[in-house]
């Protein structure tokens, strides 16, 4: 029986920010139970749901060293759909009403989780053989891991995993006070280990000293060791890439299921699409006071409305676009420019744009199961989870070939009936119009290949049963 220990800074359904939560709470689940023990640490914030609060039960508590402070470290626990989440107690460092603040208070914070997750090992009788860290804020296990192992046998022989989410951050500031939070001694702050330009890098340490290092899709494994997408690490991407790999992320496909969705009007499959996804268009046109026609190609968009989702390309061409026999449906909020692009646009174009500059995960299951198309332009995306979530409803993406989405979308090629979407390559915006046309033009000129496409798409499986088993090949490789 191996035993694996996640590390991280959030996890459905205790608390969310962003795709790790989804990552680290459905993961764990879907691991052969009888070949991994896996269990969960995650701090324990106050800005959680009075409902899991008083859930966890205290389990024990100890003091801990972090440089020249004594801290208290409480350990609770709770088992959740067959696993154990362990939760790191500290009201000093996990008030606040979100888990990440300003930056300066998020490195002692992290400082102070990593170490507490190292710990506590002893104390909750859990030695586990690998820590599978995930993302900055776990970025020092690996390294005061490796200076644990000096002081005491026990922490001998435990391997580690740094998976990163999303290279753009990693947990960076000024030497000087990192060594001062941490207590690490000098060796460490060289530029070969902790230290990047002059300042101390979380992630870039956790990356040096962990055993393994992977990222959430093979093409973003591959597009990291470019400056481009390197984020200046790009030179440690390169000489780690022996150990560096890449495994697509999954979705819960129990709660993203046509066939049993609470959430839309006419729930559907692979069988019966033809007849009853339109149902969903002209269900959700009447909600959103759109006009009602279910003939009319219905383009979606859930997203972040930031500049990394490619939103400055639809900036550009969407008075263009809005000529076009098409609706779009918007739902997210960002950045206050395309917040207000997008209100303006519903403005001038009554019934064919709809901006809902908010964010319901109901609805956003109802423009994943009513919309024909998907709008996914990013400049750069590790993984991406909505063109899975497009892909299981049968509503084709449209996306740009970069990191996850090159991995899952398979573009139309309308010579060997194939593909499951519609991609472009360079980061233009009239590229990307002209592929928006495109699949425009089968929509409306070619239906049957349209729905054979339908049929490509629904039949992929992201599912995180997929993932895992790639997971636990890594797992008996180390």
């Amino acid at each position: 029986m191996k035993k694996i220990l996640f590390a991280a800074s959030e996890s459905v359904p205790f608390i969310k920010t962003g795709g790790l939560a989804d990552v680290v709470g459905s993961l764990p689940k879907y691991f052969d139970k009888g070949k991994y023990d896996v269990r969960v640490m995650l701090p324990k914030y106050m800005c959680m749901k009075e409902e899991w609060k008083e859930k966890l039960a205290y389990h024990t508590h100890f003091y801990m060293d972090l440089n020249w402070r004594k801290q208290y470290v409480g350990v609770l626990t709770y088992e959740y759909e067959g696993i154990t989440f362990y939760f790191i107690d500290n009201e000093y460092y996990f008030n606040g009403f979100a888990p990440y603040g300003d930056m300066y208070a998020d490195i002692e914070k992290f400082a102070f989780f990593s170490k507490a997750v190292l710990s506590a090992l002893p104390v909750i009788d859990f030695r586990p053989d690998i820590i599978h860290c995930h993302d900055w804020q776990t970025g020092l296990i690996p390294i005061y891991l490796d200076n644990f192992r000096f002081g005491t046998e026990y922490y001998r022989g435990i391997k580690t995993i740094m998976t990163i989410h999303n290279l753009k951050f990693q947990g960076t500031w000024d030497t000087k006070r990192v060594r001062d939070i941490t207590g690490l001694p000098q060796y460490y702050f060289v530029p070969d280990k902790l230290e990047a330009y002059k300042d101390a890098n979380y992630l870039k340490g956790g990356i040096v000293y962990a055993d393994r290092v992977t990222t959430v899709s093979n093409s973003y494994a591959e597009e990291i060791k470019m400056p481009f997408y390197g984020e200046k690490l790009d030179g440690l991407m390169n000489a780690k890439a022996n150990c560096l790999s890449g495994i697509v992320n999954g979705i819960d496909y129990d709660d993203y299921n046509p066939d049993t969705d609470v959430h839309i009007e006419k729930n559907y499959n692979i069988d019966n699409f033809r007849k009853e996804k339109i149902k969903n268009k002209i269900a959700l046109q009447k909600e959103l006071n759109l006009t009602q026609d279910s003939h009319t190609m219905m383009i979606g968009i859930v997203s972040r409305l930031t500049d990394q989702k490619g939103f400055d390309l639809v900036a550009y061409v969407m008075d263009e676009l809005c000529q076009d026999a098409v609706q779009i449906v918007v739902l997210g909020t960002g950045e206050e420019q395309y917040e207000n692009m997008f209100r303006h646009f519903e403005w001038k174009y009554q019934g064919k744009v709809s901006a809902n500059i908010y964010y319901s995960d109901p609805l956003s299951h109802r423009i994943y199961a009513s919309c024909d198309a998907f709008l996914m332009p990013s400049l750069f995306e590790p993984c991406g989870l909505s063109q899975l979530m497009s892909l299981r409803y049968g509503t084709l993406p449209i996306v740009r070939e970069t990191g996850g989405l090159k991995d899952t979308v398979e573009p139309y090629n309308e010579f060997e009936k194939t593909g499951t979407g519609f991609s472009f390559s360079n980061y233009n915006a009239h590229e990307m119009l002209a592929t928006v046309r495109y699949a425009e033009r089968i929509f409306y000129d070619r239906k049957r290949d349209w729905n054979k496409m339908i049929e490509r798409a629904m039949s992929q499986d992201f599912s995180w049963a997929n993932s895992a088993k790639q997971y636990e090949a890594l797992y008996d490789g180390m």
